[in-house]
């Protein structure tokens, strides 16, 4: 026995101190070192006590079941950090979103085998965080969804408490209902495949199909471009305050509706008939648009058949200016000859797929940036907060 304390206890004492106040500093002390340092503490005894042994004895137990298990343990799961990472599909997008939370992308290496396999290398880790995975369903489809789920798969063996996908376009959606014998519901199978890889969470924007969140057995948060475009309407279309809300087609009157009450201007509707999948044979306006401007409202814009025939159709009826807002612009094959050769003044389109080249090909394409929403609602998510203010707001 030593005449007076040990002369490591001090140090002990500071350790055990430090694993009860930084928790995470656990992961980076060897464990036999923090069990010793824990049992040096707690069996030594600097003079004798008048409670006696017993007394001593219970004492030193709960001391020492209290700092072993504080400094055995691994952190709460509440000290857990948001790790995002961005695909190759579009990655500007997704450094827009991590700037905007005041972060970096998270490194991973993805390349293609000789065969066009995908292959997928985490390089930081994501043991028991809350990793965001920013995918795309544009632009090589196949290889973009494939390279999302292999990325959402690979966090959730590296052991991620939670993987949520952010899938600005969800791929498939227009394949959303069995509308003729045979046929696939391929927007289905595209959320068995996403569930299977590992994804906790779905954020996605202004889906094709609103039944589409139903086709998943976990949450899915739709987020909506709606307040974008009206601030933009607001501040960039002359005369808009006079202006006509415009769907090119039946199936966009609820989201057409919707934007005309908010800005309190009335509405108009095309009906279209067509002949095959990107064909339209007719068209007919059911409503008036003589004299004022025309805002034409839809959700993708693929080869842009119906927004110039719809354009067309419009100012035939007498409209003064044409404009085009559409969330998701795809540009597939010949839409950009059409865009330039139509009657549209601007066809605005939001950054959830990449559109750098068409915009350089056509000066009538212009960009609303949605990566403050998409920033907002990763924020709101991993705190447990609401998302439901960005259903009519924008963030500032």
């Amino acid at each position: 026995m030593l005449d007076g304390p040990h002369p490591l206890l001090p140090l002990c004492v500071i350790v055990c101190v430090v694993f009860a106040l930084f928790p995470r500093s656990r992961l980076h002390t060897p464990s036999p070192f923090r069990s010793c340092c824990c049992l040096l503490l707690l069996s030594h005894s600097p003079g004798p006590l008048p409670c006696g042994f017993p007394f001593i004895f219970k004492l030193r137990n709960s001391f020492f079941f209290f700092f072993f298990s504080f400094s055995a343990r691994a952190p709460m799961a509440s000290g857990n950090k948001i790790r995002i990472f961005g695909g190759t599909a579009n990655r500007e997008l997704a450094e827009r979103v991590a700037r905007r939370l005041g972060m970096e992308l998270e490194k991973c290496t993805i390349n293609r085998f000789a065969n066009q396999e995908t292959q997928v290398e985490v390089q930081s880790s994501v043991r028991g965080e809350d990793v965001f995975i920013i995918g795309c369903g544009s632009g090589e489809v196949n290889d973009n969804l494939m390279e999302l789920l292999i990325l959402i798969n690979a966090c959730k063996f590296a052991s991620a408490k939670r993987v949520t996908a952010v899938i600005p376009i969800y791929p498939y959606a227009r394949q959303d209902k069995k509308d003729k014998s045979r046929a696939p519901i391929s927007a289905k199978l595209v959320a068995n495949m996403l569930t299977v890889a590992g994804a906790d969470h779905i954020i996605t924007m202004d889906l094709h199909a609103s039944q589409i969140q139903g086709f998943f057995d976990l949450p899915v948060d739709n987020l909506y471009a709606e307040p974008a475009i009206i601030k933009y309407i607001k501040e960039s279309i002359p005369n808009w305050a006079t202006a006509v809300i415009v769907s090119p087609d039946a199936g966009g009157a609820k989201r057409v509706t919707s934007l005309a009450d908010q800005l309190k201007l009335d509405f108009a509707l095309i009906h279209k008939e067509r002949k095959r999948a990107n064909e339209v044979a007719s068209m007919v306006l059911v409503g008036s648009v003589e004299g004022k401007v025309a805002i034409l409202i839809d959700d993708i814009a693929d080869t842009c058949g119906t927004i110039v025939m719809a354009a067309e159709k419009l100012v035939e009826a007498g409209a003064s200016s044409v404009f085009a807002i559409l969330t998701h612009g795809l540009f597939s094959g010949s839409a950009i000859e059409k865009l330039n050769g139509s009657r549209l003044e601007a066809v605005v389109v939001t950054n959830t797929c990449p559109h750098d080249a068409a915009k350089a090909a056509c000066a009538k394409i212009k960009t609303i940036d949605i990566s403050p929403m998409l920033a907002e609602a990763i924020r709101r998510t991993h705190n447990g907060e609401s998302i439901s203010y960005l259903f009519h707001h924008v963030p500032l």
